[in-house]
C-alpha cells in the first residue's frame, strides 16, 4: 500500500519516530530487526528497542534478502530498522572488512542494490512499509575501502527507496521534516495514495443541501442570525469595516464569560481553523483522534505530517468515551465533547481521564453551546495541559462569519497565537463573538430550542421501523438504516437533504445524520424517511 523512508544520523530519534509511525498505522506490525543480535556491541541497544516495542508486535531477524523479510506481508506494517547495519552485515559475511577486495565489493554491493528494487517492489504489496535509515555523506570519506563501500551503497540504496516512496522523513533531534512535495498516511481502512489530506476527511454538510431542499444536513439553528445580532451586526459594518479587526472587545467578554484571564483567549477564523493550528503550535510525534468525530482536525495533522492514530468509539456503548483505548505514547489526544455526528456527550471526568504528562488534550466544544447548562464542559477549568475549542457558529446561525475561538492556559494559548494569521478573526465575526458572550439568557434560550426540537425529532424516529438510534445532547440524531444510500437518494428525490456520516472514520453509509428543526418539519422528514426506508429493503 505504502512505502515510508525515514532517514537520520546517530541518535537522531529516527527509530522512535518511525515506530510511531508504525503503531499509528493500526495495522499488525512485523518489527525487523537487522543490528547482529550476537554482537556484544549491540545488545544495549537491542535491549533498548525491546523496552519500547508493544508487546503485540512481531520480531523478526532480517536475513541475506531484506526482501524475505516483506513476504506474505498483506495486511501488516513491515518496520525494517535500520538499513545501515544490514548492509554492514552483507559486507562483513562477504569478509570485506578483514580484506577488501574490489571485485567482492562490486559484488556486494550489486547484490544490496538490487534486493532494495525488490524491497520497494514488495513493500507496495504490504498493507505498509516503514524503512528505517542512515543519513549518508554529512562528512568526510572515511580511508578504510570497506567503509566508503559502506558509505557508497547506504548512499544509493536510500536513493533508491526514496524514488519508490510515497514519504520521505528527515529526523533531525527528535523531529521529522518530511522531504517533497508529497505524502501517504498509514491507514488500515484504504489504499489510497493521499497527495492532499485525505479528500474524504474534506467532506461537510453544506455540500448535501442544494436550493429549495428543506435542509437537515447541516447542523446550524434554523432561521438566521436573531435579531439583536443582526442589529450588533449592522453597528460593526456601520462603524468598523474601514478599520483593521481589534480583538480587545471579544477577549474581554468571552473571558468574562467563561472566568478566564484576557491572556488565555484566542479568537480564531471559526473553530476549525483553531484545530488546524494544533500540528504547527502542539507540534506533536503521535496524536490521536477520537472517532468518529469533525475530520478537519485529522486532515490538519495529516498535511503536517503527523502520525494520526485513532481511537473509535463503539456503537454498542452509546459511543461513550473510553480513555483507556488512548495508547500512553500519544502526545496530543482531540476529542469531541458533544461529540458529531453521533451527539455523544461525556462527563468531563472522562475526559480528564485523557490527561498524561507531556500530552495535550483539546476538547472540541463546539456544539457544548447548544446543550442547555453546558454541563461537563471543561472551558472554565484553567489546565496547563487543556485546550478547549468553542464556536457561535451553530446557535447564532452565523457560518459565513466564521466565529470561533480556544480558551486555554498562557503558555498553550501564546503558542496558538504564534502561528495564527493575522487577523483572522474579521470585525463582524468579533462583533458575534462579544455579543454573544454579554448575552448568556439568549443563549439559554437557544440552547432550550435546539433540545427541545431534537427531542421531537428523537421520539418521532423510535416509532419508525428499520431505524437504529443512539441518545444525543445536541441538535441532531445519528441514525443507522439498511440500504443507507439508497435512503439518501431518496430523501434526496424528495428535496429533502440529509447528511450521509460515510465520511466519519468507523461509520458507513448506512449512518445518517438528521438536524432536528421544528415539530411540523420533523414530522415532514421522518414520514419521508419512513417511506424511503420501505421502499428500499
Amino acid at each position: 500500500m505504502s512505502l515510508t523512508l525515514v532517514i537520520g544520523g546517530t541518535r537522531s530519534g529516527k527509530s522512535e519516530h518511525a515506530e510511531r509511525r508504525a503503531h499509528a498505522s493500526g495495522l499488525p506490525v512485523r518489527y525487523v530487526a537487522t543490528a547482529d543480535g550476537e554482537d556484544p556491541g549491540w545488545e544495549e541497544r537491542i535491549r533498548a528497542h525491546l523496552a519500547r516495542r508493544p508487546a503485540g508486535w512481531t520480531t523478526v531477524q532480517a536475513g541475506l534478502r531484506l526482501s524475505d523479510s516483506l513476504a506474505d506481508a498483506a495486511g501488516s506494517c513491515v518496520l525494517i530498522d535500520g538499513l545501515g547495519p544490514w548492509i554492514a552485515t552483507a559486507l562483513h559475511l562477504a569478509g570485506a572488512f578483514e580484506s577488501p577486495d574490489r571485485e567482492v565489493l562490486r559484488r556486494v554491493g550489486a547484490d544490496v542494490l538490487a534486493d532494495i528494487e525488490r524491497v520497494a517492489l514488495a513493500a507496495h504489496r504490504a498493507g505498509a512499509a516503514i524503512v528505517v535509515a542512515e543519513q549518508a555523506g554529512e562528512g568526510v570519506l572515511p580511508p578504510d575501502p570497506a567503509a566508503r563501500a559502506w558509505l557508497d551503497v547506504l548512499g544509493e540504496a536510500t536513493q533508491r527507496l526514496a524514488a519508490h516512496a510515497e514519504s520521505v522523513e528527515l529526523v533531525v533531534a527528535g523531529r521529522a521534516l518530511r522531504i517533497g512535495e508529497t505524502w501517504t498516511t498509514l491507514r488500515s481502512d484504504s489504499d489510497l495514495k493521499v497527495v492532499h489530506p485525505l479528500p474524504e476527511l474534506r467532506h461537510h454538510g453544506d455540500r448535501d443541501v442544494r436550493p429549495g431542499d428543506a435542509d437537515h444536513a447541516v447542523n446550524v439553528i434554523a432561521g438566521g442570525p436573531p435579531e439583536w445580532l443582526r442589529a450588533e451586526l449592522r453597528d460593526a459594518l456601520e462603524q468598523r469595516a474601514d478599520l483593521y479587526p481589534s480583538e480587545a472587545e471579544a477577549i474581554t467578554a468571552i473571558a468574562a464569560r467563561h472566568g478566564r484571564e484576557t491572556d488565555e483567549v484566542v479568537p480564531t477564523n471559526g473553530a476549525a481553523e483553531a484545530l488546524w493550528l494544533l500540528p504547527a503550535a502542539v507540534r506533536p510525534t503521535l496524536a490521536v483522534c477520537v472517532h468518529p468525530a469533525f475530520t478537519e482536525t485529522e486532515a490538519a495533522l495529516h498535511a503536517h505530517g503527523v502520525p494520526v492514530l485513532r481511537v473509535m468509539r463503539d456503537p454498542d456503548r452509546g459511543f461513550a468515551l473510553d480513555p483507556g483505548a488512548v495508547p500512553e505514547e500519544a502526545d496530543l489526544v482531540v476529542v469531541g465533547n458533544p461529540a458529531s455526528p453521533s451527539g455523544t456527550l461525556d462527563p468531563a471526568a472522562a475526559v480528564l481521564a485523557l490527561r498524561r504528562p507531556g500530552r495535550v488534550v483539546v476538547v472540541d466544544e463546539a456544539f457544548m453551546d447548544l446543550v442547555p447548562g453546558e454541563p461537563s464542559s471543561l472551558v472554565q477549568e484553567a489546565l496547563e495541559d487543556v485546550i478547549v475549542v468553542r464556536s457561535v457558529t451553530k446557535a447564532l446561525s452565523i457560518p459565513g462569519l466564521r466565529a470561533g475561538y480556544a480558551v486555554a492556559a498562557r503558555g498553550l494559548a501564546a503558542r496558538l497565537r504564534e502561528v495564527r494569521p493575522p487577523w483572522s478573526a474579521n470585525a463582524l465575526a468579533l462583533a458575534a463573538l462579544a455579543a454573544a458572550a454579554r448575552r448568556p439568557d439568549q443563549l439559554t434560550a437557544i440552547a432550550a430550542r435546539a433540545s427541545a426540537e431534537r427531542a421531537d425529532l428523537a421520539a418521532r424516529l423510535t416509532r419508525v421501523p428499520g431505524v437504529r438510534t443512539w441518545p444525543s445532547a445536541t441538535n441532531f440524531c445519528l441514525i443507522e438504516v439498511l440500504a443507507g444510500a439508497a435512503v439518501i437518494a431518496a430523501l434526496r428525490e424528495r428535496a429533502i437533504a440529509v447528511r450521509s456520516a460515510a465520511s466519519f472514520p468507523g461509520l458507513t453509509s448506512n449512518h445518517i445524520r438528521l438536524t432536528a428543526r421544528s415539530p411540523e418539519q420533523n414530522a415532514l422528514l421522518v414520514d419521508a424517511l419512513e417511506e424511503a426506508i420501505a421502499g428500499c429493503t
